[in-house]
């Protein structure tokens, strides 16, 4: 027994820590705090391509919120932190699928609606392996790996999506554009015209692409417009004329979705299509296989999907009504004519969606002049 309990007892000295153990104090609580805020409230993200011009811009970067629509919780989960497909300046993954999780949605205080501006991981493996042609060394990552997409959600689940002559119809109602809305021209100058003039015209290299002389005194531009650029293109004296690209509405596309089998669609004309809904039934033909066919197999979370003909099969037993497990959107492009989207790839599953863009807080114009090469005016623009 201690008898000298009264006795303040001698401190243990602590040995100071040194610098190197108080950087990488420092640096691991940075880590950990980023990978937190990036998988829980907010992640950054940049534009590399037009396909949502005037709307956001090439080299807007713009923070997306995680926590409007609930975030996802990790699929993947060996993967370095603050990585997404490779490892940061190399070929090597980041990541080690070993071990796959079921994906959860924590609340959120919203659902994705019409018009917003989604990130989500494309769903398509070719999408995910752009512009590697050869499809013997494409990857298929996990989902939560696949590479992020932006474009503005026109319909949600249950809607039937229409386009008629360029005009979106959700419903069977016509639906606003976008007011920053690029569409496709031809463009025709009595000669070439300089760059000085395409740049103080606004109109950079991403909004255009030279299609040759059909004859003299004639150059033929295809450009990506809106209304109000063409109505002043049309003014300049140089022009010859401006009309609207037919080659966007020409005959069917063989790259639409789901395909030409039953359908003449093209990117101008376009369904009716069912967009798929959590609940909603569909009675199983050759018809409904060839629209939802690879839907139910690669996206509705099932395991053993197998398609032999006009029959789909389950767990190895033929299914004659299948009902869907998960809500579906369709994606589009603000620049409708310069954007890769649900036309052409198909429906964005739920569980693929990232979160809602929120605002830009960094805009750096490319092909701009060292002067000119912020666009000062875009910082902490909400995304609309």
């Amino acid at each position: 027994m201690n008898w000298k309990f009264w006795e303040k007892k001698e401190e243990t000295k602590q040995k100071p820590k040194s610098a190197l153990r108080e950087w990488w104090d420092a640096i691991l609580f940075a880590v950990v705090a980023a990978t937190l805020i990036r998988w829980l409230i907010m992640e950054a993200y940049t534009i590399p391509t037009p396909s949502m011009e005037n709307s956001m811009l090439v080299g807007d970067f713009l923070f997306v919120s995680k926590f409007h629509y609930g975030t996802r919780t990790p699929r993947t989960p060996l993967q370095i932190p603050l990585t997404h497909q490779k490892i940061w300046f190399t070929e090597i993954p980041s990541y080690l699928d070993w071990v796959q999780l079921p994906t959860y949605r924590l609340p959120g205080f919203t659902h994705v609606k019409r018009n917003d501006v989604v990130v989500f991981n494309v769903p398509g493996i070719a999408e995910n392996n752009y512009p590697n042609m050869n499809s013997s060394t494409w990857i298929d990552y996990p989902v939560d790996l696949k590479t992020n997409y932006i474009k503005r959600c026109v319909a949600i689940p249950g809607d039937i999506l229409e386009i008629k002559d360029r005009q979106l119809f959700i419903n069977g109602e016509a639906q606003p554009n976008p007011p920053e809305e690029q569409l496709s021209y031809l463009v025709t100058s009595k000669d070439e015209i300089n760059e000085r003039n395409l740049e103080k015209l606004d109109i950079d290299p991403d909004d255009y692409s030279f299609q040759g002389r059909p004859e003299t005194n004639k150059v033929l531009y295809q450009m990506f417009l809106t209304k109000a650029k063409v109505d002043e293109l049309k003014a300049l004296p140089y022009i010859t004329s401006v009309v609207e690209d037919y080659r966007t509405h020409e005959g069917p596309d063989a790259r639409i979705f789901p395909g030409t089998k039953y359908t003449k669609w093209n990117g101008d004309n376009y369904g009716p299509l069912t967009i798929p809904k959590e609940g909603m039934k569909i009675v199983i033909n050759d018809s409904t296989l060839f629209t939802y066919g690879r839907t139910i197999k690669d996206y509705d979370l099932n395991k053993d999907v197998k398609i032999e003909g006009d029959k789909l099969l389950i767990d190895g037993k033929e299914v004659t009504e299948y009902t869907f497990k998960q809500n579906y959107y369709f994606m589009m492009g603000d620049n409708r004519h310069n954007s890769l989207d649900s036309r052409y790839w198909g429906f964005v599953p739920e569980d693929h969606i990232v979160g809602k863009g929120f605002f830009i807080w960094l805009s750096i114009n490319k092909h701009g002049s060292f002067l000119n090469k912020i666009r000062w005016n875009r910082f902490f623009k909400l995304v609309k």
